[in-house]
Formats: C-alpha cells, structure tokens, sequence
C-alpha cells in the first residue's frame, strides 16, 4: 500500500493518492476508501482495479488537517493502511484508524 500526496500551488488543496497492492485482498473482492472526508460513508469512493491488479483513488483533500481513514473490502473486511502517516484508536476502542495529514 502506498499513499501519495501533491499539493497544489493555486489552491490549499492536497490531491492524495491511495493504493493498495493486490496481494492485499482476495478474490477480486471491490475496496473502497472510507473516511472522515466522506463522512464514513462505505460506498461513496470506490477504488479503481488496474490491469496490474493494484487499486487506487485519488482525492482532493483540504490542506492543514488530518484525515482518518481505513479500506473496506467487499462488505466487511475492513483493514488499514501499511505505511499512513500515523494510526490512532478509533472512539469505540476496537479497532485503530490510519490517519492522513495534509
């Protein structure tokens, strides 16, 4: 997995790439990026499949803030970022969020 940031010098924006490597997943399964920058919706930014097998998304994301975020396969399988900028316990203390900064 791999996240890419490009800021922009007209804009306080940050275009961040995400990627997640295919042997990450099985069976093809259809990932989605889910975050406080789409209001944890789990369908609302679906990753692309390339022909290497790999996903990705990019999107743009508003500079001076931090992003929480974590990858949803398929329904149910949710797992999170090998190298985000840092990683935080989620409020319900189960699970821990990967965290972008921008």
């Amino acid at each position: 997995m791999a996240i890419s940031k490009k800021f922009l010098k007209s804009k306080p924006i940050c275009k961040v790439k995400f990627d997640v490597d295919k042997d990450q997943i099985e069976n093809g399964e259809i990932i989605y990026l889910v975050g406080d920058f789409n209001d944890w919706n789990e369908k609302s930014t679906p990753m692309k499949k390339l022909k290497s097998g790999k996903y990705t998304v990019t999107v743009d994301l508003e500079t001076g803030r931090d992003y929480r975020f974590r990858y949803l396969a398929g329904e149910d399988i949710w797992f999170n970022d090998n190298e985000p900028d840092r990683t935080e316990t989620t409020p319900y203390g189960d699970a821990e969020n990967s965290v972008v900064s921008c």
